[in-house]
């Protein structure tokens, strides 16, 4: 893998239109550098589970691959556009400017035995590899640098928590997956730790807040969220940026990702207690809606 750390230059004309793959009633379409990428896509649904059908290739020309197809196959290919979990969609949206990095990242990064992208040069992408050219596509894409970077982080850590097809030995596999687990439950322990320090709850105190003014251990609260991650990316190896972006942006924003969890959660139990109770939703919204006109009454 070639871990960059300079900034990629913009080129959009690496992206172009990819064609199509050619089957017993078809003719293949050969990509054309000239022409703009066209993302042809139709909605799937399995289960209830959305996902979506490429209709067209798209193409890409990495820096060190050369030429990328993706999908190998447009009769079954399938993709989620962009794989972010939804408490993090108002962060990294499912599609926008990314979309075509992100499409050329779900098809290099295939089922073991199931190929699902074209090197016309004959590489084959190795999953860290893989993530590389998602960063470098995105920049060529338009992307803005700190999306960019999180969204790299973000898939790269995945990467090392699977350690499918990286083509890592099983120590090293080992290793990464312990080093970004621990790093993940450290920062969310002492997130907790530093909630409770601040709002004096009880709990083992920590040093760089202590018992202070509520200001100076907010401060010093905010400095650790970013001090702590740093320092445990060190252990990342040729992941270190990756570690210090994922760390820092979980540490500073644990308390809004917990807050989203619990109303996502909530609106969850809500759909799911009117969709198998729709009567008695009615009368417990009823109820409830009586309840605050007496109360905002009462206090008027």
């Amino acid at each position: 893998m070639r871990l960059q750390v300079e900034p990629v230059t913009q080129q959009a004309r690496r992206f172009y239109d990819g064609g199509l793959d050619g089957d017993a009633e078809h003719p293949e379409v050969p990509p054309d550098p000239t022409a703009d990428p066209r993302i042809v896509l139709a909605r799937v649904t399995d289960s209830g589970h959305e996902q979506f059908a490429m209709e067209r290739r798209i193409a890409y020309r990495d820096r060190h691959l050369g030429e990328l197809l993706v999908p190998r196959a447009t009769a079954t290919f399938r993709t989620d556009l962009t794989s972010v979990p939804a408490l993090f969609t108002w962060l990294v949206p499912k599609t926008g400017l990314h979309l075509p990095a992100t499409l050329l990242h779900d098809g290099l990064i295939h089922p073991p035995g199931d190929v699902t992208y074209v090197s016309t040069e004959g590489h084959v992408v190795l999953r860290s590899e893989a993530d590389r050219v998602l960063r470098d596509a995105m920049a060529d894409a338009g992307t803005a640098l700190v999306r960019r970077w999180l969204v790299w982080s973000a898939v790269t850590t995945a990467t090392m928590l699977s350690g499918a097809g990286t083509g890592w030995s099983t120590g090293l596999r080992r290793y990464y997956r312990a080093i970004a687990a621990v790093t993940v439950l450290v920062i969310a322990a002492l997130g907790v730790l530093a909630t409770l320090d601040l709002f004096d709850l009880g709990g083992p105190g920590l040093p760089w807040m202590g018992e202070r003014p509520w200001f100076t251990e907010l401060a010093g609260g905010l400095a650790g969220a970013f001090v702590v991650p740093m320092v445990l990316s060190l252990l990342w190896g040729r992941f270190r940026i990756a570690g210090a972006v994922v760390g820092v942006t979980l540490a500073v924003l644990l308390h809004v990702t917990v807050a989203l969890l619990g109303l996502t959660l909530l609106y969850r139990g809500l759909e799911w207690f009117t969709a198998k109770a729709p009567t008695l939703a009615l009368v417990v919204l009823g109820t409830i809606s009586a309840a605050a006109v007496v109360v905002f009454v009462g206090l008027l």
